[in-house]
Protein backbone atom coordinates (compact mmCIF):
# COMPACT_ATOMS: atom_id res chain seq x y z
CA UNK A 1 0.00 0.00 0.00
CA UNK A 2 1.53 3.14 -1.11
CA UNK A 3 2.00 6.04 1.27
CA UNK A 4 0.44 9.44 0.84
CA UNK A 5 1.95 12.20 0.96
CA UNK A 6 0.88 13.80 4.52
CA UNK A 7 2.28 9.67 6.06
CA UNK A 8 5.57 10.40 3.98
CA UNK A 9 6.38 14.04 5.34
CA UNK A 10 5.86 12.48 8.54
CA UNK A 11 8.12 9.70 8.72
CA UNK A 12 10.98 12.10 6.74
CA UNK A 13 10.13 14.91 9.87
CA UNK A 14 10.51 12.10 12.39
CA UNK A 15 13.83 10.41 11.03
CA UNK A 16 14.82 14.11 10.90
CA UNK A 17 14.98 14.49 14.31
CA UNK A 18 15.69 11.06 15.60
CA UNK A 19 18.91 12.23 13.17
CA UNK A 20 19.78 15.12 14.69
CA UNK A 21 19.27 14.31 18.18
CA UNK A 22 21.56 11.20 17.51
CA UNK A 23 24.26 13.65 15.65
CA UNK A 24 24.20 15.97 18.87
CA UNK A 25 23.95 13.20 21.07
CA UNK A 26 27.33 12.03 20.01
CA UNK A 27 28.99 15.59 19.34
CA UNK A 28 28.19 15.75 23.73
CA UNK A 29 28.91 12.29 24.53
CA UNK A 30 32.17 11.59 22.79
CA UNK A 31 35.64 13.71 23.85
CA UNK A 32 34.14 16.99 24.95
CA UNK A 33 34.15 18.60 28.55
CA UNK A 34 30.22 18.92 28.08
CA UNK A 35 29.70 15.14 27.35
CA UNK A 36 32.22 14.45 30.61
CA UNK A 37 29.65 16.89 32.77
CA UNK A 38 26.40 15.08 31.12
CA UNK A 39 28.38 11.30 31.19
CA UNK A 40 28.51 12.48 34.99
CA UNK A 41 25.60 13.27 35.53
CA UNK A 42 23.89 10.17 34.23
CA UNK A 43 26.35 7.96 35.93
CA UNK A 44 26.10 9.73 39.05
CA UNK A 45 29.72 10.97 39.52
CA UNK A 46 29.37 14.54 40.17
CA UNK A 47 29.73 15.05 43.27
CA UNK A 48 31.33 18.11 43.17
CA UNK A 49 28.94 19.65 40.04
CA UNK A 50 28.07 23.61 40.66
CA UNK A 51 24.92 24.30 42.30
CA UNK A 52 22.88 27.17 40.67
CA UNK A 53 20.04 29.14 43.17
CA UNK A 54 18.56 32.11 42.35
CA UNK A 55 20.05 34.55 45.02
CA UNK A 56 16.76 37.05 44.85
CA UNK A 57 14.47 34.04 45.34
CA UNK A 58 17.02 33.11 48.21
CA UNK A 59 16.80 36.23 49.48
CA UNK A 60 12.91 37.00 49.34
CA UNK A 61 12.60 33.23 51.45
CA UNK A 62 15.12 33.68 53.66
CA UNK A 63 13.41 37.70 54.45
CA UNK A 64 9.96 35.46 54.63
CA UNK A 65 11.35 32.15 56.93
CA UNK A 66 12.99 35.02 59.80
CA UNK A 67 9.29 37.22 59.29
CA UNK A 68 7.87 33.89 60.20
CA UNK A 69 10.31 33.44 63.18
CA UNK A 70 9.31 36.59 64.63
CA UNK A 71 6.04 36.15 64.03
CA UNK A 72 5.79 32.81 65.94
CA UNK A 73 7.86 34.32 68.60
CA UNK A 74 5.23 37.34 69.04
CA UNK A 75 2.63 34.47 68.69
CA UNK A 76 4.50 32.84 72.01
CA UNK A 77 4.53 35.94 73.86
CA UNK A 78 0.87 37.17 73.56
CA UNK A 79 0.23 33.65 74.66
CA UNK A 80 2.27 33.79 77.56
CA UNK A 81 0.02 37.33 78.34
CA UNK A 82 -3.01 35.55 77.79
CA UNK A 83 -1.85 32.78 80.50
CA UNK A 84 -0.37 35.68 82.81
CA UNK A 85 -4.31 37.41 82.50
CA UNK A 86 -6.03 33.79 83.02
CA UNK A 87 -4.16 33.46 85.95
CA UNK A 88 -5.24 37.09 87.30
CA UNK A 89 -9.09 35.99 86.34
CA UNK A 90 -8.56 32.82 88.12
CA UNK A 91 -7.65 34.99 91.16
CA UNK A 92 -10.37 37.54 91.03
CA UNK A 93 -12.64 34.61 90.83
CA UNK A 94 -11.53 33.01 93.94
CA UNK A 95 -11.61 36.43 95.73
CA UNK A 96 -15.65 36.82 94.10
CA UNK A 97 -16.41 33.39 95.50
CA UNK A 98 -14.75 33.96 98.91
CA UNK A 99 -16.69 37.26 99.36
CA UNK A 100 -20.02 35.37 98.42
CA UNK A 101 -19.41 32.64 101.46
CA UNK A 102 -19.04 35.99 103.69
CA UNK A 103 -22.13 37.27 102.47
CA UNK A 104 -23.79 34.04 103.41
CA UNK A 105 -22.89 33.95 107.06
CA UNK A 106 -23.85 37.78 107.40
CA UNK A 107 -27.61 36.47 105.55
CA UNK A 108 -27.13 33.24 108.26
CA UNK A 109 -26.87 36.33 110.71
CA UNK A 110 -30.44 38.06 109.54
CA UNK A 111 -31.92 35.25 109.29
CA UNK A 112 -31.18 33.88 112.87
CA UNK A 113 -29.39 30.75 111.84
CA UNK A 114 -25.91 32.00 112.93
CA UNK A 115 -25.38 34.08 116.03
CA UNK A 116 -23.35 37.34 115.28
CA UNK A 117 -21.64 36.45 119.13
CA UNK A 118 -20.34 32.87 118.29
CA UNK A 119 -16.46 33.25 117.85
CA UNK A 120 -16.74 30.28 115.42
CA UNK A 121 -18.81 32.65 113.22
CA UNK A 122 -16.35 35.32 113.49
CA UNK A 123 -12.92 33.04 112.67
CA UNK A 124 -14.97 31.81 109.83
CA UNK A 125 -15.26 35.52 108.48
CA UNK A 126 -12.42 36.85 109.36
CA UNK A 127 -10.56 33.14 107.76
CA UNK A 128 -12.25 34.36 104.40
CA UNK A 129 -11.28 37.88 104.86
CA UNK A 130 -7.30 36.47 105.24
CA UNK A 131 -7.89 33.88 102.67
CA UNK A 132 -8.46 36.76 100.21
CA UNK A 133 -5.46 39.03 101.36
CA UNK A 134 -3.54 35.97 101.02
CA UNK A 135 -4.51 35.13 97.94
CA UNK A 136 -3.78 38.95 96.22
CA UNK A 137 -0.26 38.97 98.18
CA UNK A 138 0.96 35.26 95.94
CA UNK A 139 -0.96 35.32 93.06
CA UNK A 140 1.75 35.72 90.45
CA UNK A 141 2.73 34.64 86.72
CA UNK A 142 6.65 33.25 86.91
CA UNK A 143 7.48 36.18 89.97
CA UNK A 144 5.27 38.66 88.44
CA UNK A 145 2.54 39.71 90.96
CA UNK A 146 -0.29 41.09 89.01
CA UNK A 147 -2.57 41.56 92.28
CA UNK A 148 -0.66 42.85 94.51
CA UNK A 149 0.99 47.01 94.10
CA UNK A 150 3.27 46.69 96.88
CA UNK A 151 5.12 44.22 94.72
CA UNK A 152 5.01 45.97 91.24
CA UNK A 153 7.71 48.54 90.08
CA UNK A 154 10.41 45.21 89.25
CA UNK A 155 12.07 44.67 86.00
CA UNK A 156 8.91 42.92 84.57
CA UNK A 157 5.90 45.22 85.70
CA UNK A 158 5.95 48.29 86.16
CA UNK A 159 4.81 50.54 89.06
CA UNK A 160 1.48 50.83 87.80
CA UNK A 161 0.71 47.76 86.75
CA UNK A 162 1.85 47.47 83.47
CA UNK A 163 3.68 44.82 81.29
CA UNK A 164 4.86 45.23 78.07
CA UNK A 165 4.36 42.41 75.79
CA UNK A 166 6.71 42.10 72.45
CA UNK A 167 3.58 41.48 69.83
CA UNK A 168 6.23 41.88 66.26
CA UNK A 169 9.69 42.84 65.64
CA UNK A 170 8.80 46.49 65.35
CA UNK A 171 6.61 46.75 68.70
CA UNK A 172 4.50 45.45 71.70
CA UNK A 173 1.83 46.87 73.59
CA UNK A 174 1.12 47.09 77.61
CA UNK A 175 -1.64 44.79 79.31
CA UNK A 176 -2.55 46.15 82.63
CA UNK A 177 -3.63 44.65 86.16
CA UNK A 178 -5.50 46.23 88.99
CA UNK A 179 -4.55 47.27 92.39
CA UNK A 180 -6.37 44.71 93.96
CA UNK A 181 -4.89 45.08 97.47
CA UNK A 182 -5.77 48.35 98.03
CA UNK A 183 -9.26 47.45 97.93
CA UNK A 184 -12.15 49.45 96.72
CA UNK A 185 -11.76 53.36 96.00
CA UNK A 186 -14.23 53.32 99.56
CA UNK A 187 -13.57 50.15 101.19
CA UNK A 188 -10.21 47.98 102.24
CA UNK A 189 -10.16 44.49 103.45
CA UNK A 190 -8.93 45.46 106.88
CA UNK A 191 -12.49 47.10 107.34
CA UNK A 192 -14.19 43.10 107.32
CA UNK A 193 -13.77 42.29 110.54
CA UNK A 194 -15.71 39.06 112.47
CA UNK A 195 -15.53 40.98 115.43
CA UNK A 196 -17.63 43.84 114.07
CA UNK A 197 -20.33 41.45 113.30
CA UNK A 198 -22.31 41.49 116.39
CA UNK A 199 -22.20 45.47 116.66
CA UNK A 200 -22.10 46.80 112.84
CA UNK A 201 -23.91 43.96 110.81
CA UNK A 202 -25.84 46.24 108.44
CA UNK A 203 -22.38 48.00 107.94
CA UNK A 204 -20.21 44.72 107.64
CA UNK A 205 -22.47 43.76 104.77
CA UNK A 206 -22.49 47.20 102.69
CA UNK A 207 -18.35 46.29 102.78
CA UNK A 208 -18.50 42.98 101.39
CA UNK A 209 -21.30 44.06 98.83
CA UNK A 210 -18.96 47.07 98.14
CA UNK A 211 -15.76 45.00 97.33
CA UNK A 212 -18.03 42.07 95.86
CA UNK A 213 -18.68 44.24 93.10
CA UNK A 214 -14.98 45.77 92.69
CA UNK A 215 -14.18 42.06 92.90
CA UNK A 216 -16.49 41.17 90.40
CA UNK A 217 -16.00 44.30 87.99
CA UNK A 218 -11.84 43.22 87.61
CA UNK A 219 -12.56 39.70 86.92
CA UNK A 220 -15.20 40.26 83.68
CA UNK A 221 -12.16 42.89 82.91
CA UNK A 222 -10.06 40.21 82.85
CA UNK A 223 -11.80 37.98 81.17
CA UNK A 224 -12.47 39.94 77.97
CA UNK A 225 -8.71 40.63 77.69
CA UNK A 226 -7.83 36.90 78.23
CA UNK A 227 -9.90 36.02 75.54
CA UNK A 228 -8.90 39.13 73.33
CA UNK A 229 -4.92 38.27 74.08
CA UNK A 230 -5.74 33.90 72.99
CA UNK A 231 -7.51 35.44 69.68
CA UNK A 232 -4.60 37.68 68.88
CA UNK A 233 -2.20 34.64 69.34
CA UNK A 234 -4.40 32.58 67.12
CA UNK A 235 -4.31 35.09 64.60
CA UNK A 236 -0.23 35.04 64.62
CA UNK A 237 -0.15 31.75 64.61
CA UNK A 238 -2.08 31.45 61.62
CA UNK A 239 0.29 34.48 60.20
CA UNK A 240 3.24 32.62 60.79
CA UNK A 241 1.82 29.49 58.91
CA UNK A 242 1.20 32.11 55.86
CA UNK A 243 4.76 33.16 55.76
CA UNK A 244 6.17 29.68 55.74
CA UNK A 245 3.83 28.75 53.36
CA UNK A 246 5.01 31.82 51.20
CA UNK A 247 8.89 31.30 51.83
CA UNK A 248 8.80 27.63 50.78
CA UNK A 249 6.46 28.96 47.50
CA UNK A 250 9.64 31.20 46.66
CA UNK A 251 12.34 28.58 47.09
CA UNK A 252 13.40 27.30 43.64
CA UNK A 253 11.70 24.37 42.96
CA UNK A 254 14.71 22.01 42.69
CA UNK A 255 17.51 23.60 45.60
CA UNK A 256 19.78 20.97 44.01
CA UNK A 257 19.50 22.63 40.32
CA UNK A 258 23.62 21.93 38.88
CA UNK A 259 25.09 22.80 35.41
CA UNK A 260 24.41 19.10 33.97
CA UNK A 261 20.97 19.49 34.54
CA UNK A 262 21.18 23.29 33.08
CA UNK A 263 22.95 21.85 30.05
CA UNK A 264 20.47 19.17 29.78
CA UNK A 265 17.51 21.44 29.74
CA UNK A 266 18.72 23.90 27.25
CA UNK A 267 19.20 21.14 24.79
CA UNK A 268 15.32 19.58 25.30
CA UNK A 269 14.60 22.94 24.70
CA UNK A 270 16.59 23.94 21.51
CA UNK A 271 16.20 20.43 19.95
CA UNK A 272 12.76 19.69 20.82
CA UNK A 273 11.51 15.83 21.74
CA UNK A 274 10.19 13.11 19.66
CA UNK A 275 7.05 14.15 19.47
CA UNK A 276 6.17 17.92 19.30
CA UNK A 277 3.63 18.56 22.51
CA UNK A 278 2.86 22.03 20.92
CA UNK A 279 1.54 20.80 17.79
Amino acid sequence: MALTDVEKALLFNYSQQLLQQDMLTNQLFYGSSVGRNLRSMVLGESPGATIFTNPFEQAISGTLRADAGATRQAARNVGEAASMMGVARTGMSTIVDALDSMESIIEDIEAGNLLASSDVVKADYDALRDKITGLISSTDYNGIYMLDSSQWGADQISSGGQVYVQSSKNGGFDISFHAVDQGSSTVDWSDLSGADLQASLATQKSYVDNLRSFASSIEDMYRVKEDNLASQQTALESQAQLLDSAAQMRMPSDPDYSLEQLLADLIVRETGTIFDSNG
